[in-house]
Order: structure tokens, then C-alpha cells, then sequence
């Protein structure tokens, strides 16, 4: 402070400036000059309590804190080098005189020297902020860090954080041990841990994971990795991503999990369905040749009954021959072994040909397709018409006797739309998020009586996935359903 400037007027102005304290340099008293209105406000003091009084007569002092933070030290520091001291962040607690109790505070603070004209600190300048909030919010944070961190260690899980600007990666020591390497060796990064992925899966399943969760968001897949003792291991990662203000990806975050014991078990329910169906085949095919000799044998006896009974008989059979393909399919779908056949074909004969199929085994019932000009399509004829004949059964299924079934194909700008329209029972909003979950089933009396394991919809889905396509539902509960799934067009 220079000598021709008035005190009492830097006084006055003083009062009004922010958060700040004028304290002489008369070590070791540190008198009080002066007080801004908003630090008295944030410190629960007054200016005739505090103005004129040594600083630890007006705020007693804390000697549990270090030199650092303890205010003495900090003043004592101002003082003896002519220079600035910042204090980040201490705790002082502050009396509150409504409920008579001190309440915690936090507090950061700058103490600037203000030099005389012989270079000695006059006085210091203290300005201090609350930051109360702050600290608890930080508190807050790394409580629940602990949190996760005790939640991941229990659940045996690696956590890990990709930068997608510069590709750094960072990676939880649990990494390390899920793909065999001691957790006190160097974290693996990334490219490292890619390595120890089956090749086929980084191909197939971690790059396509890896572009549709910049798309969506979601990061999903489970792969097969190799341990440096050369066992096979499942893991199972998933993860979000995190996008900037201009809606660019900029980060991911996700977990791993080893689910190699599920994985084995999986397995070996899926052996044991393929090879009970694959059993099952061919006593079944016995019994429906034998249906088929007979019906031709007994075709001209004229008796109604035997023919009907011998044709309902069939039905059944065909019933549980598409059942017995559908599990056989599910298990070489969970295997990785279902295998697509792609061929060019009119989608517009294929349907022609499940609706006459299903004529066959649903008499009587109406189903309206109008065929326009040919769709060509590049896909595996036998499995779209799986689901497609799936689609058509569901809708038949869900749906009187006396409504019409209505079937469209129609060209879109790149793919091809096929949709199957009923006008049944509908579906619940909540029950078409799921409707193409493995083994989901909707619940409500009106489905009691009706028989299926829940593999249909789920089998389409995956099917339509491995084809590049798409599949949806659109429904109202109470007004029918309309399935559909859309293919990549031949042009």
C-alpha cells in the first residue's frame, strides 16, 4: 500500500469488494484493518466483532492443521518473503448462531502481500472462498469409486476406460488376471489384449461391436480369448460411449467379465439339445411315412373320419418336426455353427410358397398376399423362409379364425420390407421390448392356452442379423400386430 493513499477511503472501498479480510503485518497479532460485507456474511462474524482484534482472537486457531494450511504459518510466510501464499483447499469451521452448533466449512484462500514504500508487508490481503460444496461433492465421487470398486472386486470384474481421440487405454489390475498375467505385472494395454482374442472373433464379433456402438452407444459381445498357458477362455465386455457437446464419441467405459463356466455349460446344453433332436429326426420321419401310407391306402375308402383323423395326425407331425428344427437351429446358432447359404432369389416366390405350405396345415383360413414385380434378394432361402413362415404362425396363432392375415413385400430405397399383419389380441409395449429375448414368453390369460417355447422370435432376430437386416414389431394391444423384417435388395 502506498503512503499518499487514504486508509480510510481503501477502508470504505474495501468493505464492498468480495470475500476478503485486510490483515496488518504486525506478526505474530495479524490485526484485523478491515472486512468485506460478504466475508463476514460467509464466516458468521460481524465488523465489531472481528475489526481491530488479533486474526486468532476473532478465529481461534487450528493447531491441528499443517504448515501448509495453518494460518499462522501461512501469515508468518506472507510476511518473512514478500510473497504470495495460496491455500487450495482446509477446513475451518464456523460457528452458526441460529442453531448454536459450529457447521463443517471448507475454504480456499489467497494471501497477497501489500508491500510499504521501505519494501515491508503493511498488510496482507485475504481473500478466501467457500468451497464447502466442492469438497463434498468430491467426497461424494470418490465414495462411490470405493463403492464400484468394492462391487467390481466382488463380482470378479476388469474395468476399463478407451480414449477414442488418441487410443490410449487404461485398464483395472483384475484385466490382467482374466487374461492370465499376474495382476502386479504391467497393465496390459490394448493391443496387447487384442492379440489374445480368437481371430475369427475380433474379426467377426469385436469389430462389428466396436462400429454399431458408435452408433448406438452400446457396447456388447462375447468372445473367446487364448491365457498364455494356451487354455480357451469366454469373456463376456460390455460397455458406453461418451460423447462430446457436438455429439462426437470421445471416450468408452466398460467392463469384462470371464464367463467361461457359464460358457461350458451352454455348451453342453446346447450338445445335448442337438443331439436329442438329431435323434429324434428319424423315428419322427418314420412315423410320418407311415402317416403318408396310409393316408394314400385309405385315401379311397371314402371313410371322412380316418382320412381327416390321418391329416390332423400329419399336421402334428410337421408341428414337431419344425419344433425339432428349431432347437437344432438354436444350438448351432449358440454354437457358432449355424451357417448361412446366400443365394439370389424373389422373395415374392418364397412367400407364395409358405403360404401354401400353411394353407396345408391351417384349412380354411384367410391369407392375403398380392405379389407385384419381382424382389430379388441375396440371402439364404431356407432361413428366410423360417422366419417368415415363423411370422405367418405367430399371426394365425394370436388371431381368430374369421380375420384376414395380410402379407406385403415391397421395395424400399436399398432393401426389401416384408411385413405379416394380423388383427389379433396386439402386444404391451412393455412385452415388445422383449419379444425377441431367448425363451421369452408373454404372460396374461389370454396366452394359457396357447403352446410355444419362446424361440421363434429370438431365432428370427439372430437370423436377420447375421443377414444384415433388419426386424421389428409394431403393435397395439387389443388391434393385432404387424411383424416385419427388411433384407439388402439385389440391384
Amino acid at each position: 500500500m502506498t503512503a499518499d493513499l487514504s486508509v480510510e477511503l481503501f477502508k470504505i472501498v474495501f468493505e464492498k469488494s468480495p470475500g476478503s479480510l485486510l490483515i496488518k503485518g504486525d506478526a505474530p497479532r495479524f490485526t484485523i484493518a478491515a472486512a468485506s460485507d460478504s466475508y463476514l456474511e460467509v464466516t458468521s462474524s460481524t465488523r465489531e466483532h472481528i475489526v481491530g482484534k488479533g486474526f486468532f482472537e476473532a478465529f481461534p486457531e487450528d493447531k491441528t492443521l499443517s504448515d501448509d494450511t495453518n494460518a499462522r504459518s501461512v501469515f508468518t510466510r506472507v510476511v518473512d518473503t514478500g510473497q504470495k501464499v495460496d491455500v487450495p483447499s482446509y477446513r475451518f469451521d464456523v460457528y452458526n448462531r441460529d442453531t448454536g452448533i459450529c457447521d463443517i466449512r471448507y475454504w480456499s484462500c489467497s494471501n497477497i502481500p501489500l508491500l510499504s514504500t521501505d519494501g515491508k508487508v503493511d498488510y496482507i490481503l485475504n481473500t478466501v472462498i467457500d468451497i464447502t460444496e466442492e469438497v463434498r461433492a468430491r467426497e461424494i465421487i470418490a465414495e462411490n469409486e470405493d463403492r464400484l470398486r468394492l462391487a467390481t472386486d466382488a463380482a470378479a470384474l476388469a474395468t476399463w476406460d478407451l480414449n477414442l481421440l488418441d487410443y490410449s487405454f487404461v485398464s483395472s489390475p483384475r484385466m490382467n488376471e482374466i487374461f492370465g498375467h499376474p495382476p502386479d505385472a504391467p497393465l496390459l494395454n490394448h493391443q496387447e489384449l487384442q492379440r489374445q482374442v480368437d481371430p475369427e472373433d475380433l474379426k467377426n464379433i469385436v469389430v462389428a461391436a466396436y462400429h454399431e456402438a458408435l452408433v448406438t452407444g452400446k457396447y456388447l459381445y462375447e468372445v473367446r480369448i487364448s491365457l498364455p498357458d494356451e487354455s480357451l477362455r469366454w469373456i463376456k465386455t460390455q460397455g458406453i460411449v461418451i460423447y462430446n457437446e457436438k455429439n462426437i464419441p470421445v471416450r468408452m467405459l466398460g467392463t469384462v467379465l470371464d464367463i467361461t463356466d457359464n460358457k461350458r455349460d451352454e455348451i453342453r446344453k446346447n450338445d445335448f439339445i442337438a443331439m436329442a433332436s438329431h435323434e429324434l429326426k428319424t423315428p419322427l420321419t418314420s412315423v410320418k411315412a407311415y402317416l403318408q401310407i396310409l393316408a394314400k391306402r385309405l385315401a379311397s375308402s371314402g371313410d371322412s373320419f380316418v382320412n381327416s383323423t390321418l391329416l390332423k395326425a400329419g399336421n402334428q407331425v410337421n408341428k414337431m418336426t419344425d419344433l425339432i428344427h428349431a432347437f437344432l437351429d438354436l444350438s448351432r446358432l449358440e454354437s457358432g455353427k449355424l451357417q448361412l447359404k446366400l443365394a439370389d432369389f424373389d422373395i415374392n416366390a418364397l412367400i407364395e410358397e409358405i403360404i401354401a405350405e400353411t394353407r396345408l396345415l391351417s384349412p380354411g383360413r384367410i391369407i392375403y398376399f398380392q405379389p407385384g414385380e419381382k424382389l430379388m434378394v441375396r440371402a439364404d432361402h431356407e432361413k428366410i423362409g423360417q422366419v417368415t413362415s415363423n411370422f405367418l404362425s405367430n399371426a394365425l396363432k394370436y388371431s381368430d379364425k374369421e380375420t384376414i392375415i395380410s402379407i406385403t413385400a415391397v421395395k424400399e430405397i436399398d432393401s426389401v420390407k416384408v411385413s405379416v399383419e394380423d388383427k389379433g389380441i396386439g402386444i404391451r409395449p412393455k412385452d415388445q421390448e422383449k419379444l425377441f429375448q431367448r425363451f421369452y414368453r408373454v404372460e396374461g390369460d389370454k396366452m394359457k392356452n396357447i403352446s410355444g417355447f419362446g424361440i421363434g422370435l429370438y431365432l428370427s432376430r439372430e437370423i436377420m442379423q447375421r443377414h444384415k437386416g433388419a426386424i421389428g414389431v409394431e403393435s397395439e394391444e387389443g388391434k393385432g400386430a404387424t411383424f416385419y423384417f427388411t433384407l439388402p435388395a439385389v440391384h
